[in-house]
């Protein structure tokens, strides 16, 4: 019996292998753009299994991916035991504490809606389905991150699996170069089973999306501009340009507020003096009902996607059609992602964030528009890690010094090269 057929014996969790039923579509990553070749697939029943999967990988020869779904794949894992998380689902809230256990599968919705009960949140991005863990790893942008931070900066411990297959929980003060890692270099230094997640206040949230014709869209970027130059950290807004195939261009604003509904109004008051919307769905929620503004698909489809960080804004961006792509997001930064961070990215002193995306149709078309859009705007040459593309590497997004520290570290804990992440560093 092989070392991959023996797998089976290994884990109490399953196990696909090549050849049996269900390998070919459990294999597949998120994003189905992505091919993901993989020599066996194990889904985890628990903390103990990965310890016993890390052991008998170590004393065979393999090599590791881990993933809760696969959002972030790149593809780069031929030859590789696919290691799925998603089934480490324990969720513990202490609110006295202000604190989230968080298993590697529990997703950003599933917290949120925790949090929610006792006026706390996380920090959650654009979608709810996206895994806590995964999004920490990558540093981390979400709607409340120029009030927090990025996600890794409200990270308190990991519980991790290492490479000789030991449980441990570590925090800044027990292995500071490893948590230092952990806290956005990605995940190719240990299996994270679990994190310790700060939460922050949210006794009042208002937020939602106002959609225009295409026509309005350099008024709208206009009055976007002018409501985040003067931008609380509690408020949050993104322009969007919107291009469905076979129907007309659309703009939009999406916007949080960590604050009552009159103080956000105030703040947003230029979009109402703009032409009639669209569509204007903007509102007290909770912080549960995050995940719906932007309308982001919650099962798994196949795009293509390029980030960059921008440096100033102005009327370029529209300056031609996006087609072929699908949308233009600006995602503006600031407030605390301009602090200092003990994280690899470290802060973000761009303004903003600018992500592109497309979809998989006209693979060609949607390369070459991105890159020419990139072109003609003044990006800073650096991106964030957690919007890498899987024709990027980690010195797109991180400095060379960080690369070769983190590279340090990997050679420390994994000399071996067991572990094997979405961006290998």
């Amino acid at each position: 019996m092989s070392n991959i057929q023996n797998l089976h014996h290994v884990v109490r969790g399953k196990v696909w292998l090549p050849g049996e039923a269900d390998f070919d579509t459990t294999r597949l990553p998120w994003n189905r753009a992505v091919e993901q070749p993989v020599d066996a697939v194990v889904e985890a029943a628990d903390a103990a299994d990965v310890a016993d999967l890390v052991r008998y990988a170590r004393a065979n020869g393999l090599t590791l991916t881990t993933q809760p779904n696969g959002h972030g794949a790149t593809g780069r894992t031929d030859g590789t035991v696919l290691l799925r998380t998603r089934r480490l689902d324990a969720l513990d809230i202490d609110a006295g504490n202000r604190r989230a256990r968080i298993g590697a599968g529990v997703s950003s919705g599933r917290l949120q809606q925790a949090a929610a009960a006792y006026g706390l949140t996380g920090l959650p991005g654009s979608s709810p389905v996206v895994s806590v863990t995964g999004v920490a790893l990558g540093g981390g942008l979400s709607w409340f991150g120029r009030k927090h931070g990025w996600v890794a900066d409200s990270v308190r411990a990991f519980d991790i699996v290492d490479a000789e297959g030991s449980r441990r929980h570590i925090t800044a003060d027990t292995e500071p170069d490893l948590f230092w890692a952990l806290r956005g270099g990605g995940g190719d230094f240990a299996v994270v089973t679990a994190l310790e997640l700060e939460l922050h206040p949210a006794p009042h949230v208002y937020g939602g999306r106002m959609m225009w014709a295409g026509a309005h869209a350099s008024a709208v970027l206009s009055a976007y501009q002018q409501i985040v130059d003067k931008a609380p950290d509690e408020l949050t807004l993104w322009f969007n340009l919107v291009h469905f195939p076979g129907a007309d261009p659309m703009v939009t604003v999406d916007l949080t507020h960590l604050g009552p509904e009159a103080e956000a109004r105030d703040l947003i008051a230029e979009l109402d003096r703009l032409p009639q919307p669209i569509a204007d769905t903007r509102r007290v929620m909770t912080v549960a009902e995050l995940g719906g503004i932007t309308g982001e698909p919650t099962d798994p489809s196949a795009g293509l996607s390029r980030a960059e960080l921008l440096t100033t804004l102005d009327e370029t961006l529209l300056a031609e059609p996006i087609a072929p792509l699908l949308s233009v997001q600006v995602r503006h930064l600031g407030g605390a992602f301009a602090q200092p961070s003990d994280s690899p990215h470290g802060p973000l002193t761009e303004p903003y964030a600018l992500y592109l995306f497309g979809l998989a149709q006209d693979p060609a078309g949607v390369l070459v528009k991105q890159a020419a859009l990139a072109e003609t705007l003044p990006v800073s040459g650096r991106k964030p890690f957690t919007f890498l593309n899987p024709a990027e590497t980690v010195a797109d997004a991180f400095t060379p010094e960080v690369v070769e520290r983190l590279r340090q570290i990997k050679s420390q804990v994994d000399p071996g090269q067991l572990f094997r992440s979405n961006f290998p560093v």
